[in-house]
């Protein structure tokens, strides 16, 4: 029989080190795509990635577990926060409105 492939979306917050990037946290959004690409639509940054960028943020489909980048935005801390803060307000909406 075929197995069905198991498929999750996260945004992964990275911050540069050295001359690379260091994931240093993650929201898991589930397994709904059009959920995943609306949060990160309303995402505040650039779609600009260059040598001056520090942090960033990576739209991440995972299929069997094996992760495959989507969309990128490069971000200032204070765009951070403010999508941190979205991020969080859009999943709790998200999850108690299932819940009903």
């Amino acid at each position: 029989m075929a197995r069905i492939p198991s498929t999750s979306f996260f945004i992964e917050l990275n911050v540069k080190t050295g001359s690379d990037f260091q994931t240093f946290g993650k929201f898991f959004l589930g397994s709904d795509r059009r959920f995943a690409n609306s949060i990160f639509g309303k995402l505040v940054g650039s779609k600009r990635i260059g040598r001056d960028t520090i942090l960033n943020m990576e739209l991440v489909e995972a299929k069997d577990e094996l992760p495959q980048n989507i969309q990128m935005i490069s971000c200032t801390l204070e765009q951070l926060t403010e999508n941190c803060k979205m991020i969080t307000r859009e999943t709790f909406k998200f999850l108690n409105m299932a819940e009903t």
